[in-house]
């Protein structure tokens, strides 16, 4: 025993969780597969019995009576001979009784009083030859007579005795069974009741067993970890207890000396790429923007114009299907396309009168990659500080192509709107690296341009050109990557 025990305790969790598991089960299944065979077999003995007894019931008990009545109508002639039933009669009980035979449970004097019944059987046959005899010699009727009295009733008696007898010792047999049973299935339930005891036992045992093998590592692990949460990054595991266990255990004291050089530049910028990632994605579901488009939506439906609710309302679908992405950060330039392609449609039937827009991005750059939102952004700075600083209708061009290195490609968000004065477009771009809060517009450039060098490095991002009464070009640099490596 104590050597199995450090046997089991390195064994690898999988295969310890299977032998626990089989050495709980196998048990209960001996139990149950011995307690199915032990009443499988006594039932069948209890059916065998009980079939003989419902197979003698098919010999009528008033066989006696039909076969005397029929001969004696021979015998009288108020029957013809032809029409006579006596043959099948006794063909009948022949077979019944074989079918007994075959069935008879080892009973010797059962056994024998078929044996009775079958020669009686035969005597009858001997009797009715002999009627039938008399008949085509004719002149014979006291001698039927005599024989119907003298030998078929009496033979027929014996036959009604012995096949009322055969049925009430199998009866009585059938009630000693049961009782037999009743006995059986009394100690089995006491065996199991016994055995069922003594395996929960077993199993409760074992299974504390196996399952301090698997947690007590497991806990020792979990308050490692526990106190290096807190901050102490001189604890160590040094455990190899278990398979699995001990490779954890080597893995997290290689992780803590890891975690103790790299955790406070990991916290900067885990904290700042979640910040601005949550701070976009609010920006960018803006409830002024919900309820300006539901509005418009409500007025559509009012004015009868279902074919724009209905198209309003899947341009609303994909761009927040879009926005949430199923809380993916990274998306294909196609995806990104299609979000802005939803937002302007929007944008589009709320201000017909003062915009247009164009999306002619080169479809070999489809398939790379963008952080999530990085588009949406910059059109609406485009609608809403150029085109609608200006008098008259404007236009949004969004166009994209690979760069001449062969390993970046660029996206523009143009606009003809008002454009940014030079001094004030010194600012924009001396701030997109270092933002001021309390300037929106500012900030979220700045936004757009820390996540995309967070994510592919600090020679991509944007940057904005733009002559005050023209237009405005915000260019995003990307890197040709189909996913972050």
């Amino acid at each position: 025993m104590k050597r199995c025990k450090p046997f089991f305790r390195d064994m690898p969790l999988e295969n310890k969780l299977r032998i626990s598991y089989i050495l709980m089960i196998l048990p209960i299944v001996l139990m149950f597969v011995v307690s199915i065979i032990l009443l499988y077999r006594e039932n069948r003995r209890y059916d065998a019995m009980v079939d003989v007894a419902g197979k003698a019931s098919q010999f009528s008990i008033t066989f006696k009576d039909d076969f005397d009545y029929e001969c004696y109508l021979i015998i009288v002639e108020s029957k013809p001979y032809s029409e006579s039933k006596l043959k099948d009669m006794i063909g009948e009980a022949k077979t019944v009784v074989d079918t007994l035979k075959l069935n008879n449970n080892g009973d010797d004097d059962n056994a024998r009083r078929l044996m009775d019944i079958e020669k009686y059987l035969n005597n009858l046959s001997t009797y009715v030859d002999r009627i039938e005899q008399n008949l085509i010699i004719g002149d014979k009727y006291e001698e039927n007579y005599e024989i119907w009295e003298n030998d078929i009733q009496i033979v027929t008696a014996l036959i009604k005795e012995s096949i009322l007898q055969f049925i009430f010792f199998e009866l009585q047999d059938i009630q000693i069974m049961r009782n037999d049973l009743n006995e059986f299935f009394s100690n089995m339930m006491k065996i199991i009741a016994i055995f069922g005891i003594v395996i929960i036992a077993s199993v409760i045992a074992l299974s504390d067993y196996v399952s301090r093998t698997i947690t007590s590592p497991i806990k020792y692990l979990s308050n490692v970890t526990r106190r290096v949460s807190e901050g102490d990054l001189t604890v160590r595991a040094n455990l190899n207890e278990g398979a699995e266990v001990g490779v954890l255990s080597e893995s997290l004291d290689v992780m803590i000396g890891r975690i103790n050089e790299l955790i406070e530049q990991v916290k900067v910028e885990q904290i700042n790429l979640r910040n601005k990632e949550l701070e976009l994605l609010q920006s960018q579901i803006n409830p002024h923007f919900l309820y300006n488009t539901l509005d418009t939506i409500v007025w559509l439906a009012e004015a009868g114009k279902s074919d724009m609710v209905v198209h309003m309302v899947g341009s609303l679908s994909d761009f927040f299907r879009t926005t949430l992405n199923d809380g993916k950060d990274i998306v294909p330039i196609r995806d990104e396309l299609k979000h802005v392609n939803s937002y302007l449609e929007i944008q589009k039937v709320r201000y017909q009168d003062i915009l247009e827009y164009d999306i002619n991005v080169d479809e070999t750059v489809n398939e790379y990659i963008i952080p999530k939102i990085t588009l949406q952004p910059l059109v609406e700075n485009a609608l809403y500080h150029g085109i609608k600083n200006k008098r008259g209708e404007g236009k949004i061009s969004v166009v994209g192509s690979i760069a001449a290195d062969g390993d970046s490609f660029y996206i523009k968000v143009m606009d003809n709107g008002i454009g940014i004065k030079p001094e004030r477009l010194k600012l924009i771009n001396d701030k997109i690296d270092n933002v001021v809060q309390d300037e929106n517009e500012v900030y979220g450039l700045y936004n757009v341009n820390e996540r995309i060098r967070l994510t592919f490095g600090r020679e991509y991002g944007i940057t904005v050109e733009s002559e005050y009464g023209v237009g405005t070009t915000v260019t995003v640099k990307l890197p040709l990557k189909t996913s972050v490596s």
